[in-house]
């Protein structure tokens, strides 16, 4: 079997998140990026089911401009056997939103024969959590989002799948080809280590434009205003109860 795995390069999740000058989008300019967390545990998903002997190849796929080579190679370190990158001169996290991206997979799985996608279940720059669902109603597939557990069948022919839900665990199976994505719980990724950095650079990358696709990503939806959250004041220490009383009732005015 082939898996399909997709990886975001965003903002690295240790970073503080500021709005640019016209409020228009986040703050990247100089800004350390990195591969989508949600991503790095899709990779790890695909190579343990590799390793497993259940999958027989992992292809990593990503979607942005030049920059977006170096997540891609991220994956190959961490164990992908090759990568897509679609190249386009748009960003992301601006410009191609969840159906834009679900259509730009379906297309390269039209031409390819996959059974299984993994990915993360949201990017951390925009937190839609679309994109999975929406290519599976556009491949016609299952889709079993928010997995925390994947086990394939030994005949190859379905998954079973537990889901975190609102009112906890739910298990299912589907049947494959699938869409997967994960969860924080599915697993740890592993680290890159200098080695397999190294042999990263030498595993096949297969570009392809975004035009040549022929494929409507226009954006439906459009950003208006994007502002911080006003700044909490900071708390205080109260000698008494009595003064707590006080204070919420005549500051906070809460009761």
């Amino acid at each position: 079997m082939k898996a399909l795995v997709g990886v975001k390069r965003v903002l690295d999740y240790a970073i503080k998140v500021r709005a640019n000058p016209q409020k228009t989008a986040v703050d990247l300019a100089g800004l350390k990026m990195s591969m989508n967390p949600f991503d790095e545990i899709a990779v790890e998903e695909a190579i343990k089911m590799r390793e497993a002997g259940k999958v027989k190849e992992v292809i990593a796929l990503t979607i942005g401009d030049k920059n977006a080579a170096e997540t891609l190679r991220g994956a190959l370190a961490l164990g992908a056997d090759s990568g897509i990158h679609v190249l386009t001169d748009m960003r992301i996290d601006q410009d191609l939103q969840p159906l834009a991206v679900a259509k730009i997979f379906q297309k390269i799985m039209s031409t390819r024969s996959f059974d299984l996608v993994i990915l993360g279940k949201q990017a951390i720059d925009d937190d839609c959590n679309q994109t999975g669902q929406i290519l599976g109603s556009l491949l016609d597939v299952p889709s079993a989002t928010f997995s925390s557990k994947i086990e394939l069948s030994a005949d190859g022919k379905s998954a079973e799948v537990t889901r975190e839900v609102d009112f906890g665990l739910q298990k299912i199976r589907v049947s494959l080809p699938a869409v997967f994505t994960c969860d924080l719980r599915l697993n740890t990724p592993r680290f890159a280590n200098v080695q397999n950095i190294i042999k990263a650079k030498k595993k096949p990358v297969e570009t392809v434009n975004l035009a040549d696709l022929g494929i409507d990503v226009a954006p439906r939806l459009k950003v208006e205003k994007v502002e911080m959250p006003s700044e909490r004041a900071g708390g205080v220490i109260v000698g008494s109860v009595d003064e707590l009383i006080q204070k919420l009732k005549n500051e906070a005015k809460v009761i």
